[in-house]
């Protein structure tokens, strides 16, 4: 993997790693459901009017949809709101990939090899040490949530293998379009039906700018520059090479909690947040693997490259979507 490119890798990270940030500022600003439907909003609507609808199953969308956008990053903003630290959120939603292993080999009837069984059982021992740890000094809530929302990301995940769309950009572009009418529908129901619309026009003011940043920034930087580097980088690396470069996510995510929001981890967390991440690395990469030659796009217009898949991906290697965490 040449320099720049490993460069882009890290960058990345660090722009999917600082979401979590953004997340934190968004919510102080509006209500969780609202924000996250606000989030694929902004998305949705210039996808409708300027990005061709990739060829895929429609019900394949809207499963991927519903898991990836509605529970994800709903479950998600909610357990952040409710008291989850954006910094250990970021290391706990890695949950997602043993979660996505394991549903492949339940529903999907993949094979689970001994080194990714091993990485499970490494992850889910880190994530009941963050649970001891937190059920001595915080609610449960919080975390259970962001493993439901872990859980919502494997589904998606699942969905988006048996799309197999012609283009998996396009295709987690277009995902962006179902989320916005479940998650309004239930801002409408749990925050009330004016509340986030109140918090949308006060961040037009000199106080409120802070949160339509933040806003822009989940939905553009995290999503659309961060993804679109990522297909590209995929389709120029086998994944077992570019995958690893995730586990970077968490790493920030946590800097930047501790830097800016003076969030800290105590020890056992610290090691739990270790296990779960040297879990993940262990089960999501194959030792050994080598780069592949770049293939030549599809056709011209063909987009920014090939995405992830069951198919394209080393044996042994589990691979996530293209899409960020938030």
């Amino acid at each position: 993997m040449s320099v720049r490119d490993r460069l882009l890798a890290v960058l990345v990270a660090v722009l999917w790693g600082l979401n979590f940030l953004a997340v934190r500022i968004g919510l102080d600003h509006y209500p969780p459901f609202f924000l996250s439907a606000l989030r694929f909003l902004v998305l949705a609507v210039p996808v409708v009017l300027f990005v061709p609808r990739p060829k895929a199953p429609v019900r394949w969308l809207v499963v991927y949809g519903l898991g990836f956008g509605v529970l994800q990053f709903g479950l998600l903003f909610l357990a952040i709101d409710r008291g989850m630290p954006s910094g250990q959120a970021s290391v706990v939603v890695q949950a997602s990939a043993p979660f996505t292993m394991l549903l492949g080999a339940l529903l999907l009837g993949e094979r689970v090899s001994r080194r990714q069984l091993a990485g499970v059982g490494i992850a889910v021992l880190g994530m009941a040490v963050i649970a001891v740890e937190r059920a001595r000094s915080a609610a449960l809530l919080p975390l259970l949530l962001t493993l439901l929302a872990a859980l919502g990301w494997a589904l998606g995940n699942v969905a988006s293998r048996q799309a197999r769309p012609d283009h998996p950009l396009r295709f987690a572009l277009w995902m962006s379009v179902v989320p916005p009418v479940p998650l309004l529908a239930l801002s409408a129901v749990m925050e009330g039906p004016g509340t986030g619309w109140r918090a949308l026009g006060d961040s037009f003011s000199a106080d409120g700018w802070p949160g339509l940043v933040a806003l822009l920034y989940t939905a553009l930087a995290g999503s659309v520059v961060g993804s679109g580097i990522w297909t590209t980088l995929l389709k120029r690396y086998a994944a077992g090479v570019v995958a690893p470069f995730s586990m970077l996510v968490p790493v920030v995510g946590v800097a930047t909690a501790w830097l800016v929001l003076d969030e800290r981890l105590t020890g056992w967390s610290a090691v739990g947040s270790a296990a779960v991440v040297g879990g993940v690395l262990v089960g999501t990469t194959a030792g050994g693997r080598r780069e592949r030659t770049p293939a030549p796009a599809p056709d011209a217009g063909a987009g920014a490259g090939t995405a992830p898949s069951a198919v394209q991906a080393p044996a042994g290697t589990a691979v996530e979507d293209p899409q960020p965490s938030p």
